[in-house]
């Protein structure tokens, strides 16, 4: 069975006087990586305070050492491919090479806000010239590049990462994307299957899904990430289910799990304290020797 990582994702809906301690906090407990939600607004909390992925990576890598810092997930919605690598890059050089590069295709609400609006197969499709192109612009210098969704020319991307590559984990269910994933990504991540409504449905698609994906060439190696939250429980609604939970990803061959930080009403509701006692059984080396550590080295 794999060793498996954990990790959490912390909501940005509070000002950063609040969110600061959290921040150094899942480092303190052994999370391997602390991941934030990369949206112009949302659907979750369409009434409540959002701040952005950006400023608040770079502001949690002032305050932690150790542990990966990512986007979960960053997507064409609202952001140009050659803008956000020069987010990239300046991550990457705060956290002195934490920084852990999460893209998606996204839904569609960001685009809406902008005035856009795109079908499924249109944003698929975009999402598809926009992770080739990124990997360039972090990769290249002097870029070209004129395809149906973007442009640049002669773009320049000095001083570059500070690490020679940043590790992509790309968000993918469908076939398309999954085949995006086994060529440009480290690391794969899903939500698992859409409209379920019982837990063995959600369980029985994310097997599914790791089975599609190691059918894949190359994908062996592959990172694999699993956000349990998108399942019908919430991961931590008790130390039971945490470790039942965590468990059955880890008998799917998965790498890492992300939680989320526990949040007083929906959604995430939970207890602070069962964080506490799950961090202090499982994730920083308790009862399942699953310690946690830097976020995994890009391939």
């Amino acid at each position: 069975m794999t060793e498996l990582r954990h990790g959490i994702s912390i909501l940005p809906d509070l000002p950063w006087r609040e969110a600061g301690s959290r921040w150094r906090a899942v480092e303190e407990m052994g999370f391997a990586h602390a991941w934030v939600y990369d949206h112009l607004v949302w659907g979750g909390l369409p009434d409540s305070t959002w701040f952005p992925a950006v400023p608040t990576l770079a502001a949690a890598a002032g305050v932690t050492s150790t542990i990966g810092l990512g986007t979960f997930v960053t997507s064409p919605n609202f952001r140009h491919p050659y803008v956000f690598a020069r987010d990239v890059f300046a991550l990457d050089d705060l956290s002195a090479g934490r920084f852990i590069c999460g893209l998606g295709t996204g839904g569609d609400l960001d685009s809406a806000v902008l005035g856009e609006s795109h079908t499924v197969k249109a944003r698929v499709d975009r999402f598809h010239e926009y992770v080739p192109l990124l990997d360039r612009l972090l990769r290249e210098d002097h870029v070209d590049h004129e395809g149906d969704w973007y442009a640049v020319r002669d773009a320049r991307t000095l001083p570059g990462p500070v690490r020679d590559r940043v590790p992509f984990i790309i968000a993918a269910n469908g076939p398309r994307s999954l085949r995006l994933a086994a060529r440009f990504g480290q690391g794969w991540v899903t939500t698992g299957p859409g409209g379920v409504e019982t837990l063995d449905e959600w369980w029985s698609g994310v097997a599914g899904l790791a089975s599609r994906l190691s059918d894949l060439p190359g994908t062996d190696s592959m990172d694999r990430y699993l956000l349990l939250d998108a399942s019908p429980q919430f991961s931590l609604e008790s130390v039971g289910v945490y470790e039942e939970m965590t468990g059955r990803a880890a008998e799917l061959g998965f790498t890492d799990t992300i939680t989320h930080w526990p949040r007083s009403g929906s959604p995430y509701a939970g207890s602070e304290a069962t964080l506490d006692e799950v961090a202090s059984r499982f994730v920083s080396g308790g009862d399942t020797g699953t310690g946690g550590g830097c976020a995994p080295e890009a391939k």
